[in-house]
């Protein structure tokens, strides 16, 4: 994904809301973490907008998102479970874009691809 241009207010966000008090990769990402499982309002509709080597979705693919996979899962990247082929997988959610969603839930999906953009890791 390309790099966006720098974002005050969104990086204020970020830096005091979802990593505030993150001292480590694992904090960082558990404070992404519970930020999207607090913001994001399931389920939502939303379009794959890159195939990945690491998922089955691809370009142009549209998925029913119901949810967040166990932390565990979302210690590298961010995660979220979808309904693909009458089963529940996790997909990166930098891989998709949502569709017709509430105001919270569009704002915490751009979050995390502004991050992602700026080529950040926990």
């Amino acid at each position: 994904m390309a790099q966006v241009k720098h974002d005050k207010v969104r990086e204020e966000r970020i830096t005091m809301e979802i990593i505030v008090d993150a001292y480590d990769e694992i904090e960082r990402a558990l404070g992404w973490y519970y930020y999207l499982e607090e913001k994001l309002e399931f389920p939502f509709k939303a379009k794959c907008i890159a195939s990945r080597q690491t998922s089955p979705l691809t370009k142009g693919e549209t998925v029913k998102v119901v949810g967040m996979p166990p932390e565990k899962e979302c210690e590298r990247e961010m995660f979220v479970n979808v309904r693909w082929q009458k089963r529940t997988i996790a997909v990166p959610l930098s891989q998709l874009a949502a569709h017709k969603v509430d105001e919270e839930t569009q704002e915490a999906i751009e979050d995390w691809h502004y991050w992602v953009n700026q080529g950040r890791q926990f």
